[in-house]
């Protein structure tokens, strides 16, 4: 499938905008080398290429081009310096904004962000076309990875298919309560100090994380554990 629409195209040619956001410098001009290899590798393929390292920067490109011109693909870190102004904090906050101005847009995530939680909240903010996590990749992925989008085909690293392997294969489903109060047990929170952070009572908490502790065949009133099975399972 892939080498049927590379001849395809390779009888057009085919300009893509591209949008690099990363705050490194180095890891940016990664990418442009990846992009050059892959319109060496390909005939009658170009690209315009922006970047910008931060949030705020990123956006005001993003409100621009949308007047100018279509962006076709994003490479997009997570950890980001924020835009406040704009109320985006991260690579997640932008991606949505990005989808919401380029619905067409394809879009690959490349972070060092390797929990289950966030990889969680990526998937359903942004659903990437692309996803990799940087300790799983070498510069071929990405090169691999350019390719597979602009075919219409998806490319994940080890690491984000061992979570969605993980995620599909339980029956599970948590609301958003749970996942938080899993969320602030994983980080060691104890109840005042969760019934500060989440808009339950104390009984409403515990009655929650009881059915937690049977959803995930929790046999004792450990948090470790529940937190552990939690952890198993691909939720935090």
């Amino acid at each position: 499938m892939l080498m049927d629409f590379f001849k395809v195209i390779g009888k057009m040619n085919r300009v893509y905008n591209v949008l690099i956001i990363e705050d490194h410098q180095i890891v940016i001009d990664l990418y442009k080398r990846a992009l050059t290899f892959v319109k060496n590798d390909l005939e009658n393929i170009n690209f315009n290429v922006d970047d910008a390292k931060c949030c705020q920067s990123a956006y005001e490109l993003i409100v621009k081009s949308s007047k100018l011109k279509n962006i076709d693909l994003v490479f997009l870190d997570i950890s980001l310096p924020s835009a406040t102004t704009h109320n985006i904090s991260s690579g997640e906050d932008l991606g949505e904004k990005i989808k919401l101005h380029f619905p067409k847009v394809k879009i690959i995530v490349c972070t060092g962000v390797n929990d289950n939680l966030k990889l969680n909240n990526i998937t359903k903010k942004i659903n990437p076309d692309g996803f990799l996590v940087k300790k799983d990749i070498d510069f071929d992925d990405i090169i691999k990875s350019i390719k597979a989008v602009l075919a219409n085909e998806p490319y994940y690293s080890k690491t984000v298919i061992d979570f969605l392997r993980k995620r599909v294969s339980t029956s599970i489903v948590l609301s958003a309560y749970d996942v938080l109060i899993l969320k602030e047990l994983s980080n060691g929170a104890r109840m005042k100090e969760m019934q500060r952070l989440i808009p339950l009572s104390k009984t409403g908490i515990e009655n929650r994380k009881r059915k937690l502790r049977s959803y995930f065949n929790v046999n004792s009133d450990s948090d470790r554990e529940l937190v552990m099975a939690a952890r198993e399972n691909g939720f935090i």
